[in-house]
């Protein structure tokens, strides 16, 4: 099985959703941070391993902290995935904090205000 088959793109997704409900509605772990998402999931071709690309709103102490707590989840988290999922192995998770929305508003930001100074100068120059 290719890495990006048809079938492979379908257990990430899949598993995508399943570690989502999971995560938001069966455990307990006050470390978690309530606004927790999961961006992606790469799950290994031969179902071995699988990388679970995590979102956290909040500083950086919340987000230390979610990661944490969802390592230490992770056998339990494995454990619904094999009863909710009818895979043939349940993968390793690997969770990972994903900071790209976090960098993309700020690079937002970077770009909005060169903007208003480039047009802030270009007025300047007029007059």
């Amino acid at each position: 099985m290719r890495k990006n088959s048809i079938k492979n793109t379908r257990i990430n997704g899949e598993v995508q959703k399943e570690l989502s409900s999971i995560i938001h509605g069966e455990i307990k772990d006050p470390r978690i941070h309530p606004m927790t998402s999961v961006m992606a999931v790469e799950v290994a071709p031969d179902l071995k391993t699988c990388k679970a690309y995590i979102s956290v709103l909040g500083n950086q102490e919340a987000k230390e902290a979610t990661i944490r707590g969802l390592n230490s989840a992770e056998g339990y988290i494995r454990r619904q995935l094999a009863r909710n999922l009818n895979l043939r192995n349940t993968p390793e998770i690997r969770f990972i904090l994903d900071e790209s929305i976090e960098y993309g508003v700020n690079m937002s930001k970077l770009i909005d205000d060169v903007a208003k100074r480039d047009a802030s100068l270009g007025k300047s120059e007029e007059e």
